[in-house]
C-alpha cells in the first residue's frame, strides 16, 4: 500500500499523449445492417486477426461482414443480433469500444444496457424503409441513458441508387426526431456498409455529400468533460477486510468517479462519519492516486463502522453530496415477461448496496411510435420504458443519473427467482439528511421487563388476529363483535381498523398501490407491538396482496408471536349488494379507480387459519369460531 509518510515520486512518463478511448453503440431496427457496418469498420481499419478474417471469407473471396460481429451460434442461424456484442478497433488517434446492440424488439433491454456507457450512439436507418418503430425507440433510449452524441448512418444507400433526394427526405425525418427527443440535431451519413461507402473511406458514388465519413466523425467528435459532480470521489464499498497483522481495516471497491490519494479527507455515507485516507493499494506500487475505473483498497485514520454498500466520498467542505435517499423518481426499462404494477415489491441493486423497494406509483409510459408519454399507465410490460417512483426499505446513496452514471443507475431484481427484471436511471433521489440516524443505525431496544414475566403478571397472552377480505365483506363487523366478546371475558383486546389508522399514523398516505402497501406494513408493526405487550390486536384490513400479508405474518413469527389469519370470503356480488360506503357504485360509474374487487386484484389467502363467508351468517357465531381458535392455540382460556 502507498503509505501516508512520504508519497513516492511518479516515474517518468512517456512524452506521447495518452490515446483517448471512445465508446460507441449501434442501434436501430432489425436488418438495418448494424452487424455489417461493424464488420466493415473492423475490416477497413485493419482491426481483424488474420485467422478471424479467414474464417468468414468464402472460397471466391467474399467476406461475410456480419459474421465478424454476430458471435453467438443462434445469431448466425437466425441472422439477427441477440446479445450485446462488444468489439474493439483502433485508428491512428483513438481506441474504440463498440457495443453492437440488438435490433429486435424482444431484446430492447439489451440496447438499454449497451448504450448506458456510450459517448456516441450510431442509429442505423435502412434507406429503403426509413425510420422504424425500433429506430425511434432506440433513439429515445440513447437520450434517456445520457448518450451525448446521436448520429445516423443511412445504410444501404446503394439500394436506392445513391439518391440525394431520398437522403434529404430521411435527413428531414431525423431532424423532426431530434426535435421530439429534445436534442440539437442528428447528423446523417449516407453509407453502404456492404461495400464500404463513407464508412472509413469516402465514396465516389455520393459526390453530393460533403460531410464526414463515419470514421472521420468518430475521430473528430469532442468527448465532453465530466460534470463537476462526476469528477468528485465516489467509492462504493464492496468488501471490508483485515489482511495484515496490525488488524487495520481495508475498504475495497471500484472507484466510480473522481480521484483519491493518501492524505485526502473523506466522508462516509450514509453515516456522515469523516476521516482521512492513510494508505491506498491499487495493485501498482508506482501509483499514488486512484482514478475512476480502478479497483482499490484504502485505509482510514479512524476506526469507522463501514460496511458493504456504504459510499466513501470527498470530505472537502465544498464537495457536492450525493443524496441519502429513501425514495427515487426514476426511468425504468422493464425486462420481464410478467408486467410491473404499482405496489409490486422488488430488490433494488444500486452500486454495491441491495435493498428492498416498493413501486410507489407508475407515472408515465413511453409510446415507442409517437415518443409521447402516456400518463398514469396501469402497468409496464416487457421492454416498456416508463417513469416510476420507488420507495426503498433503507437508504441508498444516490446521484442523479445526469450527474453520475454509476451512482445514478440501478437494476431491479425479482426476489423469488433472482432474475434481473428492470434497469433504471435516477431522475430525482429524495433526501434523508446525512449524519442523521438511518435504519442501519437503529437497534431494537428491548424492555427491561421480560415478556413472559409481563404476561404472567397481567394474566394475558398477546396475539394478532388479521381479518382480510374484500371491501364490505363484513370484516369490521366480525372484528367489532370479536373485540366485545374478548373484553366481556376480561381479556384486553383492541380493534386496529384500517380507516382509523388513516386518521393518524397513516394520515400522510394516499391510496396509490404503494401507499396502500405502506399502510398495511405500518399496521403490521403496530399490531406486533400490541401483541408483544400482551394485547390481542384485531386488524381489519382489505390487505389484498399475499406479499403484504406475508410481511405482517413474518413480523410476528420473527418475534415468536401468534398471528392468526382469517379470510372473510364473502363473494364480490354480496359485497357490492351491501356497499355501505357506496364504493362499488362509484367504481362502476368510473368515479373511483383502483377499488379492490372491481379494477384492482384481490389475492385470496391460500391456507388461512380460518375462512368463512358472512352472507346470511350469524355474526356472533362467526366471532365464536375465532374465539374457539384462540382457545385452541392456548392464547385465551376456554
Amino acid at each position: 500500500m502507498t503509505q501516508a509518510t512520504t508519497a513516492p515520486t511518479a516515474p517518468e512518463r512517456d512524452a506521447a499523449p495518452r490515446r483517448q478511448i471512445l465508446r460507441l453503440a449501434t442501434a436501430g431496427s432489425v436488418d438495418d445492417g448494424k452487424s455489417t457496418l461493424i464488420g466493415r469498420l473492423l475490416h477497413d481499419t485493419g482491426s481483424l486477426p488474420t485467422d478471424h478474417l479467414a474464417g468468414v471469407t468464402s472460397d471466391d473471396g467474399d467476406v461475410d461482414l456480419a459474421a465478424l460481429s454476430d458471435g453467438l451460434r443462434a445469431e448466425r442461424e437466425q441472422g439477427i443480433t441477440i446479445d450485446v456484442a462488444y468489439r474493439f478497433f483502433a485508428s491512428d488517434t483513438r481506441n474504440y469500444v463498440l457495443a453492437d446492440t440488438p435490433g429486435h424488439e424482444r431484446y430492447t433491454r439489451n440496447t438499454f444496457t449497451g448504450a448506458s456507457n456510450a459517448h456516441v450512439a450510431v442509429l442505423l436507418v435502412d434507406a429503403r424503409k426509413g425510420l422504424q418503430r425500433q429506430t425511434r425507440r432506440h433513439a429515445r433510449i440513447a437520450t434517456l441513458v445520457g448518450v451525448p452524441h446521436v448520429i445516423a448512418a443511412v445504410n444501404k444507400i446503394d439500394l436506392v441508387d445513391f439518391s440525394a433526394d431520398r437522403f434529404a427526405e430521411l435527413q428531414a425525418e431525423l431532424n423532426e426526431l431530434a426535435v421530439q427527443l429534445g436534442i440539437g440535431e442528428i447528423l446523417a451519413i449516407p453509407v453502404a456498409a456492404k461495400h464500404g461507402d463513407n464508412v472509413v473511406h469516402r465514396s465516389d458514388h455520393t459526390p453530393w455529400y460533403t460531410g464526414p465519413t463515419l470514421l472521420e466523425y468518430l475521430e473528430s467528435v469532442e468527448l465532453q468533460a465530466p460534470s463537476p459532480q462526476a469528477r468528485e470521489l465516489r467509492l462504493p464499498v464492496q468488501w471490508v477486510s483485515r489482511p495484515g497483522p496490525d488488524g487495520k481495516r481495508n475498504y475495497t471497491g471500484r472507484v466510480a468517479a473522481g480521484t483519491v490519494r493518501v492524505g485526502d479527507p473523506v466522508q462516509v455515507l450514509p453515516s456522515g462519519s469523516r476521516s482521512v485516507v492513510t494508505a491506498l493499494d491499487a495493485l501498482d506500487d508506482t501509483r499514488d492516486v486512484a482514478v475512476a475505473g480502478l479497483s482499490i483498497s484504502v485505509q482510514l485514520a479512524d476506526e469507522i463502522d463501514i460496511g458493504r454498500g456504504d459510499v466513501i466520498i470527498s470530505g472537502a467542505d465544498d464537495a457536492h453530496l450525493p443524496v441519502a435517499a429513501r425514495e427515487l423518481s426514476a426511468t425504468v426499462c422493464w425486462l420481464a415477461q410478467a408486467p410491473l404494477h404499482a405496489g409490486d415489491r422488488v430488490a433494488l441493486k444500486q452500486g454495491t448496496r441491495t435493498v428492498r423497494a416498493t413501486v410507489q406509483s407508475l407515472e408515465r409510459r413511453l409510446d415507442p411510435e409517437s415518443l409521447l408519454e402516456v400518463v398514469g399507465p396501469t402497468e409496464l410490460g416487457l421492454n416498456d420504458i416508463g417513469t416510476i417512483t420507488l420507495r426503498t426499505s433503507s437508504v441508498v446513496v444516490a446521484d442523479r443519473y445526469t450527474e453520475n452514471r454509476d451512482t445514478g443507475a440501478f437494476i431491479l431484481i425479482d426476489e423469488s427467482s433472482n432474475d434481473t427484471v428492470g434497469a433504471g436511471t435516477i431522475l430525482e433521489p429524495r433526501e434523508v439528511i446525512p449524519g442523521k440516524a438511518t435504519r442501519n443505525d437503529i437497534k431494537w431496544h428491548p424492555s427491561s421487563l421480560n415478556r413472559t414475566e409481563r404476561w404472567a403478571k397481567t394474566g394475558q397472552r398477546g396475539a394478532t388476529v388479521w381479518l382480510t377480505g374484500l371491501p364490505a365483506s363484513g370484516k369490521s363487523t366480525v372484528a367489532v363483535a370479536l373485540e366485545r366478546e374478548l373484553v366481556n371475558r376480561t381479556r384486553v383486546a383492541y380493534l386496529v381498523d384500517g380507516d382509523n389508522i388513516r386518521h393518524g399514523i397513516s394520515d400522510d398516505l394516499g391510496f396509490s398501490p404503494g401507499d396502500r402497501a405502506e399502510n398495511i406494513r405500518r399496521v403490521g408493526h403496530l399490531a406486533r407491538l400490541f401483541a408483544d405487550a400482551g394485547v390481542i390486536a384485531i386488524a381489519s384490513m382489505v390487505s389484498p396482496l399475499h406479499s403484504d400479508r406475508a410481511i405482517a405474518r413474518e413480523l410476528h413469527e420473527a418475534a415468536d408471536l401468534d398471528f392468526i389469519e382469517v379470510h372473510v370470503s364473502t363473494p364480490v356480488s354480496e359485497c357490492e349488494r351491501r356497499d355501505p360506503k357506496g364504493l362499488y357504485a362509484r367504481a362502476r360509474r368510473g368515479e373511483l379507480k383502483g377499488l379492490t374487487g372491481v379494477d384492482a386484484p384481490y389475492e385470496k389467502p391460500v391456507s388461512p387459519d380460518l375462512r368463512f363467508d358472512t352472507t346470511g351468517a350469524d355474526i356472533g357465531e362467526l366471532a365464536e369460531r375465532v374465539l374457539a381458535l384462540l382457545v385452541g392455540r392456548g392464547i385465551i382460556e376456554g
